[in-house]
């Protein structure tokens, strides 16, 4: 059998499997848990992983590494699945609902587990031809919590030559598979600012230090960062969403509180944009009798840009020519944690359409209404098991 046959067993394995992912991904999909949560996900996935035939390890509290080792000479090479959902309630009305009052997988990350569960057993089937060792990586907490960064800290990353994330993604049509050298996703900073005054009646302003005045005044000025300070051929986005002041339409609070995000691909940028926030508050919040404070990395956790390694992107477009072209896929300043293991070594993270008008799945990650076109979950299936055996593809 030639490598090209073997590829063509995988993708017509993943298609037999079809089925299985869409119940799996249903089944997560119902009972979704969000970061540091996912204690049923967890142990389901662990309990059938084991049942497979992996290796076991905990890892950041409910995440699973399953790996296995062939014992013959190669590279280390992981696959990353996120499992963590959102505080988001559905507005769906799909057989396969979030059950879960308030939880909902708006991203695809029940997609992302069900294709590497169903992955997992198409790779463990023909163990006989991996060399070196596979590790897949079913992560908790990537929506902010920093799940990733966690992993790597405990050391699961050290050994591994290389590593692909899928990510369904709704900015291209169903079934497209994109990535795309270099920068990817960009960096995602979160800050709070803090504005301490005086409060009193609304109908006497003279006799307090109105620190709602000062949030507007900085709110606007922290948008004319991006226009008027940062180079243009740069590309930065900062938004202010959470703006805090008063309860109560006659009374001038004490304090007032800002929140929001802002996303670079440059970390050169980044700290300008950190080093003006701070002088835009402090300043305009004294001039106006007021302290002001900006508190960046809530949290202790910042994500920095995903930045693809050329070569693996390379790989990844020769190895999966047999299962489809990969396309070049625009940069988003979405965030994604999947950065830290990009930071520690090789890989690519790979984008999987879908987008789908006639099915009405059209609404984009995080909305109430996010579904997912389940004729696509074979294909990331599909991808997970012949990048499973890059050692073989890639002499």
């Amino acid at each position: 059998m030639d490598i090209e046959e073997f590829k063509q067993i995988l993708i017509n394995e993943s298609k037999d499997l079809e089925q299985y992912v869409i119940e799996k991904r249903r089944h997560f999909h119902m009972n979704p848990e969000t970061g540091y949560e996912e204690v049923k996900t967890s142990a389901l996935l662990e309990d059938e992983l084991t049942k497979i035939g992996y290796e076991i390890k905990k890892t950041a509290g409910t995440g699973i590494i399953a790996s296995f080792d062939s014992g013959k000479e190669g590279r280390v090479i992981a696959l990353r699945a996120d499992i963590d959902a959102l505080n988001v309630t559905e507005d769906n009305d799909k057989p396969y609902c979030s059950q879960v009052p308030g939880k909902m997988h708006a991203c695809g990350h029940d997609a992302h587990t069900a294709m590497l569960l169903g992955a997992a057993h198409i790779i463990f089937k023909h163990k006989d031809k991996l060399t070196g060792k596979i590790k897949l990586i079913f992560q908790p907490a990537e929506e902010g919590g920093g799940g990733a960064k966690k992993i790597v800290e405990e050391g699961h990353i050290v050994d591994i030559d290389q590593i692909f994330g899928i990510h369904v993604w709704r900015e291209i049509e169903s079934g497209i598979i994109a990535t795309r050298k270099g920068p990817f996703l960009a960096s995602s900073d979160q800050f709070i600012i803090d504005i301490k005054g005086k409060g009193g009646h609304a109908a006497a302003p003279h006799q307090t230090f109105d620190p709602t005045s000062v949030m507007v005044d900085i709110y606007n000025a922290i948008q004319k960062i991006v226009s008027r300070e940062i180079d243009p051929l740069e590309k930065a986005v900062i938004s202010v969403p959470m703006l805090e002041g008063s309860d109560a339409h006659n009374i001038i609070p004490s304090s007032a509180r800002l929140e929001g995000t802002f996303r670079t691909f440059n970390n050169d940028v980044r700290n300008h944009i950190m080093t003006r926030m701070r002088e835009i508050v402090e300043g305009y919040s004294r001039a106006w009798r007021c302290e002001g404070s900006v508190e960046f990395e809530i949290g202790g956790i910042y994500y920095p840009p995903t930045i693809n390694h050329d070569e693996s992107v390379n790989d990844v477009i020769e190895i999966l020519k047999t299962l489809d072209e990969v396309q070049e896929v625009d940069l988003t300043m979405g965030g994604e944690d999947f950065a830290f293991y990009l930071n520690e070594t090789k890989g690519a993270f790979i984008a999987l359409g879908l987008y789908n008008e006639e099915k009405g799945i059209i609404h984009p990650h995080h909305h109430p209404k996010f579904d997912v076109d389940e004729d696509i979950l074979w294909k990331g299936t599909a991808i997970y098991s012949i990048l499973a055996f890059y050692n073989l593809f890639k002499l």
